[in-house]
């Protein structure tokens, strides 16, 4: 059985493990374990699925609790995939910050599955790298 819960204290290692585990790991840097440790520390919503003691999906979010929250990374181990656990950790995360909306950047292959669960796409996204780029 799943279970859900806020984990804002999570350890560098486990998020780690799930990134490689879910293919996120793919697009986060996963050989930086300072850029991972600032990345949930200044994380303020953290939501888990764990099975027993096993991380098995997360979802990391920065929020205000009231206006908006973005969903920074949703990650679930592949061989948990496609039994709903994204879905729940969006539910898990969208009730903790009920009158924020929850906005997130999808990763390529997983553009089909937001709409399937009752996301709704918004067009209009831009994003920044670096400053230089700004003219």
């Amino acid at each position: 059985m799943i279970e859900y819960q806020i984990e804002n204290d999570l350890l560098v290692e486990e998020f780690r493990s799930v990134l490689i585990r879910s293919t996120l790991g793919e697009r986060r840097p996963i050989d930086e374990a300072e850029r991972l440790e600032a990345m949930l520390e200044n994380a303020n919503l953290i939501v888990t699925a764990r099975d027993g003691n096993k991380l098995v999906g997360v979802a990391r979010s920065l929020t205000d609790f009231l206006y908006c929250t973005y969903l920074s990374d949703l990650a679930v181990d592949q061989d948990y995939q496609r039994q709903g656990i994204g879905k729940e950790l969006i539910r898990h995360t969208k009730l903790e910050t009920s009158k924020a909306k929850l906005i997130l950047l999808a990763a390529p292959a997983a553009i089909p599955y937001y709409p399937k669960i009752g996301m709704t796409q918004y067009e209009y996204c831009y994003y920044l790298n670096e400053v230089e780029d700004l003219k």
